[in-house]
């Protein structure tokens, strides 16, 4: 199991890898966490859950350390090896598929997944190319359009277009009206999302989002209620299963402009999810096909989550598709299938059996 990362959702991921490991099936499944410190070493992790999950707040990390973890290949097997400096390399033994519990750029966008396809590793979730079209906000918006999909207002900005000429940027964003989301095209977990009201502000957050990346995507803001959906890999040829969706609704209002990171990993009553979301019967068939649409779209395996905004008209417009969405036992992707009959520890082995039976390379 990978968690940490170099990514800005560092601690987010150790917070889903206590909620895995935690629920596992430890007499069925001999798990080895690996730990990724920021500076991108590959450590051997305990697994005691204390020490990865939210508390009061703190924020858990993987620490570099003296010995490093390398997954490499002898012939036909992929193996665990612990290295460290005037030492003779110890062999942990083979590894017949790797979790990759990995949110943010290095982990969940496609490099990770390339790095397990070239050793030939069996892994949990998207391959490579769906794992960048879900990381990138922008790309994945053009693959949407191309299926067919409602996708909302916006403008991607490069490093170039915001050096070169700020000022057309600026102009580009008032023809969408405010207020605007400013994002990072490449980050999740709300990490560096500012909301902007005005010209004025806008500036300053285009500064906050490009600390995190310096392509960025800007969208219109959009009245309508904010709908998810769970979306799990068939079973062999089986077209994708998708979960009844879901609701998210702020609770407090009055500190979380929008749905940010404090409301979702640090002040847990902040929101709450219905499931099923209360709408019509023909509404929730809609959500449930675009979701599997979105799913077939950009290529998904394993698991995603779709979210989409809800207009009072009945509009459905999809946001974006999560690829490894949070995945604790209160995130909202486990939450809809168990609301749907697929509980957390079901949901884990169901998802380790998929990529068990995958077939590695080209498929």
């Amino acid at each position: 199991m990978l968690f940490g990362g170099r990514s800005s959702e560092h601690a987010v991921s150790c917070v889903t890898a206590a909620g895995v490991l935690g629920a596992i099936d430890r007499g069925k499944y001999d798990v080895v966490p690996i730990g990724i410190a920021k500076n991108g070493q590959w450590v051997l992790a305990g697994d005691d859950l204390s020490a990865w999950s939210l508390k009061n707040a703190s924020l858990p990390e993987v620490v570099a350390g003296d010995k490093t973890v390398s997954l490499t290949q002898f012939g036909d097997a992929r193996q665990l090896v612990v290295t460290e400096a005037a030492k003779v390399p110890q062999v942990l033994g083979s590894v017949d598929v790797v979790f990759p519990l990995l949110h943010g750029p290095w982990g969940e966008d496609g490099t990770v997944q390339g790095l397990l396809e070239l050793s030939d590793t069996r892994y949990v979730g998207a391959g490579v190319l769906a794992s960048a079209l879900g990381m990138d906000k922008h790309f994945m918006k053009v693959v949407f359009e191309a299926a067919g999909l409602t996708v909302g207002p916006y403008v991607a900005v490069t490093d170039r277009e915001w050096t070169v000429d700020p000022a057309k940027v600026r102009t580009r964003v008032e023809v969408l009206g405010f207020p605007v989301f400013v994002k990072p095209a490449r980050a999740g977990s709300s990490m560096g999302i500012s909301k902007v009201d005005s010209l004025d502000q806008l500036d300053a957050a285009i500064a906050e989002a490009r600390e995190h990346d310096l392509k960025l995507v800007i969208e219109a803001g959009i009245v309508g209620r904010e709908i998810e959906c769970a979306v799990l890999e068939g079973r062999g040829s089986d077209a994708p299963r998708v979960s009844q969706p879901g609701e998210i609704a702020m609770v407090d209002g009055e500190h979380h402009a929008f749905y940010d990171f404090e409301a979702k990993y640090v002040q847990g009553d902040a929101v709450s999810l219905s499931c099923p979301a209360d709408m019509p019967e023909d509404d929730i068939a809609r959500v449930r096909e675009q979701a599997a649409l979105a799913f077939d779209a950009v290529g998904a395996e394993g698991l995603s989550r779709v979210d989409f905004f809800y207009t009072q008209a009945g509009e459905l417009i999809i946001n974006e598709i999560n690829t490894m969405p949070g995945f604790t036992p209160s995130s909202m992707y486990p939450q809809m299938w168990a609301a749907s009959g697929l509980d957390y520890p079901e949901l884990i082995d169901e998802l380790l059996q998929l990529a068990l039976n995958r077939k590695v390379g080209l498929r």
